[in-house]
């Protein structure tokens, strides 16, 4: 199978979390023995972001990881004739812009010969949903939800014909155990701002309780206003600014524990979809403590990381790791076997082309929306 991915970014992940699991489900692609190919804007604003960051030497890094995948590059709008030639699967991520999505669909529905898909891993369509009402996905195949409740968006506003959910997942090649590696800081925290969609629950859930405990810590990620900063500062946190995901996985080894804080919009109105940085925290085995978030989906072991409800949860939930070192191990382990059990990138992969197989089967789209899910 010839399978063509259209995103953002593949290049870059400043800001830009999307790019963890595509680059880690093309790699998985590319050993399943499939021809792929990522395309990408040249002045996309992840990428800009990331070399005003200086970030021109980790962008290479990121694309000498993923041997067998082939990235185009491309200015203004792209030669749909010539990267579309001889596909079999065109994958559009709803980063792009509504004009070139709809050039997608036109096309597929002129009779082009390949399964399109559309890959949505946003809150817009609650947030937003008129953003997301004018995409016209009329020739597309069908959607690729990132958690089952934004499939049932699809399936019920009738945006789609068909409509799967597909969790994102820990690539696994760079999210690992590092236990050779030496412990520097007491808990660790690797994420964006956010758009001041969790600015209230990272101060409970992360900044207070590691100032209140005297904790050491570090904060990697972009976009924190100066105030936020501040707050950090105050707080005796060191802000490491941006971390490229690659290099996350060090990061985790350094640290004793890290915490999941979703942002607002997941964990109130879109349940059931953590950030891939759970994934890959639990990938690494390091213990893991989340701010409230609800796991309607059952992805995870109830005893593989530990829950807490407030801020004064938070701090007993990390004296409890730090303390009871056999605790701390026997939920670090249980995550990782859960990640290996179901939620690395070649299961994705593998699930991906199930999806595409099983819309080839059935034939052209039909003009009613099917009620469609995989599993993972």
């Amino acid at each position: 199978m010839k399978a063509v991915f259209f995103y953002h970014s593949f290049s870059s992940c400043w800001n830009n979390g999307n790019a963890h699991f595509l680059r880690g489900v093309t790699r998985e692609l590319a050993r399943l023995g499939h021809d792929v190919a990522v395309c990408e804007s040249s002045n996309g604003w992840s990428r800009s972001n990331a070399l005003q960051d200086g970030g021109l030497p980790i962008l290479l890094e990121a694309a000498s990881l993923i041997p067998g995948v082939r990235i185009h590059t491309y200015d203004g709008l792209p030669d749909l004739d010539e990267l579309l030639h001889g596909a079999d699967l065109v994958l559009v991520h709803e980063w792009n812009p509504p004009d070139l999505i709809a050039r997608f669909g036109r096309r597929r529905a002129a009779g082009a010969d390949f399964t399109l898909l559309f890959h949505d891993t946003h809150h817009r369509a609650i947030t937003a949903p008129q953003e997301l009402a004018a995409f016209d996905l009329d020739g597309f195949d069908g959607v690729l939800a990132f958690g089952e409740v934004l499939r049932q968006i699809y399936v019920e506003r009738g945006w789609a014909r068909r409509a799967f959910t597909w969790h994102e997942a820990a690539d696994t090649e760079l999210y690992h155990p590092m236990p050779e590696v030496q412990k520097e800081c007491d808990v660790v925290w690797i994420g964006n701002w956010g758009d001041n969609e969790r600015s209230r629950e990272l101060d409970e859930f992360l900044i207070r309780p590691l100032a209140e405990l005297k904790l050491s810590g570090t904060i990697y990620g972009v976009r924190y206003p100066e105030e936020a900063l501040q707050t950090i500062k105050a707080g005796g946190i060191t802000y490491g600014g941006w971390l490229a995901n690659h290099r996350a996985p060090l990061a985790f080894a350094r640290a004793r524990a890290t915490v999941h804080v979703p942002r607002g919009p997941y964990a109130r109105q879109l349940p059931g979809i953590p950030t891939i940085r759970m994934f890959e925290a639990l990938a690494c085995g390091i213990p893991l403590v989340s701010a409230p978030w609800s796991d309607d989906e059952g992805l995870f072991p109830a005893d593989c990381y530990l829950r807490v409800s407030n801020g004064d949860g938070m701090k007993s939930a990390l004296l409890s790791l730090f303390s009871d070192p056999e605790l701390a191990g026997a939920i670090s382990r249980t995550g990782l076997r859960a990640v290996l059990a179901r939620h690395t990138c070649r299961h994705r992969a593998q699930e991906l082309v199930g999806i595409v197989d099983s819309i080839s089967r059935s034939g052209s789209p039909q003009p009613l929306v099917e009620r469609e899910r995989m599993v993972s």
